[in-house]
């Protein structure tokens, strides 16, 4: 078991990944010292000695309040724990952390997904592990570099418990990155795991040189299936018309920075799914939503044609072209009604 956290100010990070150094570059940068873990104890002695990143975020200096760590005892002695690891290792991560745990410990969940073999949000899986950890969830329309450099974004995190989350802002906010609490756990989490699926399917239209027409509708009518599936799962429709849903699906369909929409380019090109993720290093979240999204949306008797299709695509062996043809073929429909 660890020790109590030493600082109330003290917010550590687990996950180094892009997107985990660079929130612990902006903790560093509210005043907070910080302990950024990886599981490598080699990328951890890299990180301290060469104070960048120059797997995931190169080129960006680490500041000198940020330690790398591969001691879990010391990366979770701090009153907030960011966890950053990808959707499909959120349930490991929590095993790992059970018995290190304290009351203490409050855990930001930044994961973006649905746990592929339960379709489960994350927050599902810390109820489920950890029942009596405070917990929130922190989603937003954030590209990693970004806020590694200073660039302005804002971001949503989502508690139920009504202190974490004004002191989640409190502690990590700054002119140049800004949370907006809400209590709307699965709002938030929702926009987030779809849109990395609608990601993928604007990156096709782009990459099979649809036209800005076609991206600018399936923006559109995939934000009705984020709002009929959220809506249906307890979500508010404020939420994910916010930071967490419709700002982070702009930012993501209309980006090549995003690995969602790059790798749906790349599909819509011609590639095959095999030599995408052969190229990559990095986690692309939509390919593993993408079937859980579908079943959870089955279960619920919900519409969600755009991501069907992705589905289809990813899954299925399905051909860009002949999808393509299936969503242009569905009869007209009143714009209340329709799914496309």
């Amino acid at each position: 078991m660890t020790t109590q956290p030493t600082s109330p100010d003290q917010i550590n990070v687990l996950g180094a990944g892009a997107f985990g150094t660079s929130l612990a570059i902006a903790a560093a940068k509210s005043g907070n010292p910080v302990t950024l873990w990886c599981r490598d104890p080699d990328q951890a002695k890299s990180l301290n000695e060469e104070r960048q990143n120059k797997r995931y975020l190169p080129g960006v200096t680490l500041p000198e309040t940020v330690t790398a760590t591969s001691d879990l005892d010391k990366a979770t002695d701090a009153s907030l724990l960011l966890n950053v690891v990808p959707a499909q290792y959120v349930r490991a991560s929590f095993l790992d952390l059970k018995d290190h745990l304290t009351s203490a410990n409050s855990l930001v969940i930044c994961a973006k997904g649905l746990e592929k073999s339960s379709s489960k949000m994350m927050s599902e899986i810390a109820t489920e592990i950890l029942p009596n950890q405070p917990f929130a969830v922190l989603s937003g329309p954030n590209f990693a570099r970004e806020i590694a450099t200073g660039l302005p974004a804002a971001t949503t995190i989502a508690s139920s418990d009504p202190e974490l989350g004004p002191r989640f802002t409190r502690a990590m906010g700054s002119p140049t990155f800004r949370p907006y609490y809400t209590d709307d756990v699965t709002g938030a989490q929702m926009g987030g795991a779809i849109k990395n699926v609608l990601a993928i399917a604007c990156g096709i239209v782009s990459g099979a040189k649809l036209g800005e027409n076609a991206r600018a509708a399936l923006i559109t009518r995939g934000m009705a299936e984020i709002l009929r599936l959220g809506e249906k799962l307890g979500g508010r429709a404020e939420t994910l018309m916010g930071l967490s849903g419709l700002g982070d699906l702009v930012l993501t369909c209309s980006s090549s920075a995003s690995r969602n929409y790059s790798l749906g380019e790349a599909l819509g090109r011609g590639e095959t799914l095999e030599e995408v993720l052969a190229s990559r290093q990095a986690v692309t979240e939509g390919v593993h939503t993408a079937a859980a999204l579908c079943e959870k949306a089955r279960t619920h008797k919900i519409e969600m044609p755009i991501c069907s299709a992705v589905d289809k695509v990813l899954n299925q062996g399905a051909k860009v072209h002949d999808v393509t043809e299936e969503l242009l073929a569905r009869p007209f429909r009143d714009e209340k009604l329709a799914g496309f």
